[in-house]
């Protein structure tokens, strides 16, 4: 019996009757109620939470001057419709009735829903009332918090409440004498914990539950409307019409199809459920065993979850904890997301050629290389010139036509809308059964059926990218659009076939809307109820300080070596993930790490981008979905293939090192996150990145040209590090950096072009007392009069010398250098220039000189393996 078939009896494997319910248990709620006042409550409660998100992302408050509340209270409002669905639609317990609510849940409901919306409806009051709040308040408060944490038991499992529970613990207790004087810490009172953590903004109703409010409810609801217009099975069947004929056609198509399915959902189980139905029967099909078919749909899925723009909803929270724009959060996640995609396309085809597997089309293994690298890269310089062409198009109608250049850009969208519908008219809809997913037209067939489908996410792209509009306003604009195509595509269907009633049409357009609007909701039950007990999490570290306890313990762990703190990081991240939903993860993770780990860089001299370091905790907290025992995507996809969880999870892991090798590697070499990097460099650092990353792949697999002997799969995954850190081996033999003296500081400053930055040394004291010894980052800015007057203006520092040496003299209030926690009185030891070197490039040469030495042996051995065959 093969490795990769279920044992029989003994396997635990999951039964297909339970797909719908570990979907709907961990993203809708499991509870279907046969009353039909029930029934309409979980209707239409999530429809009107769905209207309600887009009025207040909507302009419209604001022209009519009706419903116009302020940021905290839509914060409040938002939890209060989490609260009460949490508790209607998912059951306290696997016991409690799916059928019915009782009554004492719709009271618990009830008060949730009051509780968690109460800052809204008193909130002039309880800012009257900041930091004494009365009895009212301080009852309201503790109630809520516990509803809430009962919340995210029910929607999301005990984990995140244990964790939560854990940080409240320590807020209360954590004065007590059990505890080792060095995590001791003066402890809260009930009414200050309270008002810190559920009547402020430091807590529940903070930068998490604001970011959900604001901008992740209205991408989400885009995704399922986009979901439920069709164009889920419509990227499906493209991607299998285009892949299906290649040896493993169908595992290709799963990779592809779900990086089209991440880009509108930030689910890896609901990714494994949409996309696997179809593609793991016929994966197994083709020859993939059950537990290898469904490893590739949950490493295909995990990944949807790293492909922007939705990225499981943290890249919106990127953009507040990081301090950097939408675009910049989607630019430094492109390269890893695409380069690790395709990697993952290419182990798939190394086990379609492992198995002995054929395809109508019979791709050589370094054609599909050269092949794979040309087309992206293809892409990519039309996707870029379509955006700049796009962009120089925008500016200059707004200069020719002004103010009109608006609605002439709503009227040509509008157009190509309906001439994109005329045409998928002219053919027949899609089939939704798997059966037809074994007999597609051609992809240029499919292509033409669902056109319409594209031009909502290339809005969204445009409002996000060229138009710079916030990420709110745009998923906002983009979901109006697809509303008005669930409305309108199969009326203008009905009207260019010329059968069919219109009227029916629309009705059941506007059931469709309705629907999507629903799903888009209660897929947003647990996330918001994950972001406000994250809230409790952040707002205990900020509120204790038990964040700089655990740095130093980890720093205490790690020796002071930021490798090793990094692979504590990672397992730390891992760890939280089995319990805890992506988002919660990653907020816990680099709430309390991020900062370590920058600043434990510079002390080692590696100054470390803090977006560098959230890309680090996000990559490692949705490895948790893959990682058994817990992996419930690995659970879903065992689900369809019908194939042991364990081992599933295990394969899917395997197949995922790649993912978990790029976090490591953009701390090292921020060039894969391109920072500081320009187009045309962006290129070339993503066709090396992608070649590298091919060839850990084939390292890894242990199959190149042919099968690999251990030594030759040892030199390829050495030629890939060779080409991911070339600057390592450089840096053996030649200093990055020359020293300069302090007292140079202001020449250097004055002599630097613009947009340069300033490397200086500085020792000193923290507030704490601890000797700070570090290298930082200051940001010059463009020229100026000197190198002082350049300083203080882009940097927020000023210097004075005393007995030959330079101290901090002032800091700029918020700026560069004070972000930076550099203090009064620090001495800056030296300054470090970039040393005269060769270029970091040049090892690509006896890196590329090995490989093909590799690529001659396995030729070669692969001839003569043919050659024995043939006269076999």
């Amino acid at each position: 019996m093969s490795a990769d078939q279920p044992n029989g009896a003994g396997t635990a494997q999951v039964e297909d009757s339970n797909l719908d319910d570990i979907l709907a248990e961990a993203d809708t709620g499991a509870r279907i109620p046969d009353d039909t006042f029930s029934r309409k409550v979980l209707w239409y409660t999530p429809l009107i939470w769905a209207l309600y998100q887009l009025w207040i992302a909507s302009p419209l408050p604001f022209i009519l001057g009706f419903g116009v509340w302020n940021d905290t209270q839509t914060r409040a409002i938002h939890l209060g419709f989490a609260v009460f669905l949490a508790f209607v639609a998912f059951p306290a317990f696997r016991s409690s009735p799916r059928n019915r609510i009782p009554l004492l849940t719709w009271g618990i409901a009830l008060l949730g829903a009051a509780t968690a919306s109460y800052l809204a409806w008193d909130y002039s009051g309880i800012s009257a009332r900041t930091g004494v709040p009365n009895t009212v308040d301080l009852v309201m408060a503790g109630i809520g918090m516990v509803l809430l944490l009962e919340a995210a038991r029910r929607s999301l499992g005990f984990p995140l409440m244990g964790v939560a529970l854990f940080f409240l613990a320590y807020v209360f207790f954590g004065s007590s004498e059990w505890l080792p004087d060095v995590v001791r810490w003066k402890g809260a009172s009930f009414q200050k914990a309270m008002s810190h953590l559920m009547l402020t903004t430091e807590g529940v109703f903070g930068v998490a539950l604001g970011v959900s409010s604001g901008f992740v409810f209205l991408f989400v609801l885009f995704g399922a409307l986009l979901n439920q217009a069709g164009a889920g099975n419509y990227f499906l069947q493209l991607a299998f019409s285009a892949l299906g004929h290649l040896r493993g056609g169908p595992a290709k198509a799963a990779v592809i199809a779900s990086a089209a399915t991440g880009l509108i959902s930030g689910s890896s189980i609901a990714n494994v459920v949409t996309t696997g139905t179809f593609t793991i029967p016929l994966m197994k099909k083709v020859g993939f065993g059950p537990n290898k078919a469904g490893a590739v749909e949950v490493s295909s899925s995990i990944n949807g979850v790293l492909t922007p723009p939705v990225m499981g909803a943290v890249a919106f929270l990127m953009t507040e904890y990081v301090g950097i724009s939408y675009v910049e959060v989607v630019k430094t996640a492109i390269v890893p997301a695409a380069i690790s995609y395709v990697a993952l396309v290419y182990i798939v085809h190394l086990e379609a050629l492992k198995m002995g597997m054929k395809g109508t089309s019979t791709t050589g293994n370094v054609k599909f290389i050269l092949g794979a690298i040309f087309t992206i890269c293809v892409s990519i310089v039309i996707a870029g010139g379509t955006l700049f062409l796009a962009g120089q198009i925008v500016a200059l109608a707004d200069n020719v036509i002004g103010p009109m250049s608006t609605p002439v850009l709503v009227a040509l969208l509008l157009a190509a809308y309906v001439a994109s519908v005329r045409f998928a008219a002219q053919r027949e809809d899609l089939d939704t059964s798997l059966e037809s997913m074994q007999n597609l037209p051609p992809a240029r067939v499919i292509l033409k059926t669902g056109l319409h489908y594209i031009l909502p996410i290339l809005l969204l792209m445009y409002l996000l990218m060229i138009e710079r509009k916030s990420p709110g306003l745009s998923a906002f604009w983009s979901s109006c659009f697809m509303l008005m195509i669930l409305l309108t595509q199969d009326p203008l269907k009905a009207f260019f076939r010329r059968n069919g009633s219109i009227g029916d049409a629309f009705l059941h357009g506007l059931s469709e809307a309705a629907e999507g609007m629903i799903a888009g909701a209660r897929n947003m039950i647990g996330l918001a109820a994950a972001m406000g007990v994250a809230g409790i999490i952040v707002g205990s570290v900020t509120l204790t300080g038990i964040g700089q306890v655990m740095a130093e313990f980890v720093e205490f762990l790690s020796g002071g070596n930021l490798l090793l703190m990094l692979f504590f990081v990672a397992v730390i991240s891992i760890i939280l993930g089995m319990g805890l939903p992506t988002t919660a993860n990653y907020i816990v993770v680099s709430s309390l790490m991020a900062g370590v780990v920058v600043e434990l860089g510079a002390q080692s001299g590696l100054i470390v981008p803090l977006v560098a370091v959230h890309m680090f905790c996000f990559y490692f907290g949705i490895m948790a979905d893959v990682t058994p025992p817990v992996g419930l995507a690995s659970f879903a996809a065992a689900a369809i293939s019908k194939g042991d969880p364990l081992k599933t999870g295990f394969q899917a892991f395997f197949y995922s090192i790649r993912t978990a090798l790029l976090p490591f590697l953009f701390i090292f070499n921020t060039d894969l996150l391109l920072i500081d990097v320009g187009p045309v460099q962006a290129i070339f650092v993503f066709i090396v990145a992608l070649i590298a990353m091919l060839l850990f792949a084939a390292g890894t697999m242990g199959y190149f040209i042919t099968r690999s002997r251990v030594y030759e799969s040892v030199l390829l995954i050495f030629c890939a590090f060779t080409l991911f850190r070339p600057d390592f081996f450089l840096n053996q033999m030649v200093a990055e950096f020359e020293t300069r003296p302090a007292t140079e500081m202001y020449q250097l400053a004055e002599a630097s072009p613009d947009g340069a930055t300033l490397r200086v040394r500085m020792v000193g004291e923290s507030l704490e007392g601890d000797p700070i010894d570090a290298r930082y980052l200051l940001p010059l800015g463009p020229t100026g009069p000197d190198g002082a007057t350049r300083l203080m203006d882009s940097a927020g520092i000023e210097f004075r010398e005393e007995d030959g040496k330079t101290f901090v003299d002032n800091l700029g209030f918020g700026g560069p250098a004070e972000q930076l926690k550099i203090d009064f009185d620090w001495e800056v030891v030296e300054i470090e220039v970039p040393a005269d070197r060769p270029p970091q490039e040049i090892f690509y040469i006896p890196a590329l000189l090995l490989l093909g030495g590799v690529a001659f042996l396995q030729r070669r051995r692969k001839d003569r393996l043919d050659a024995e065959e043939a006269t076999a």
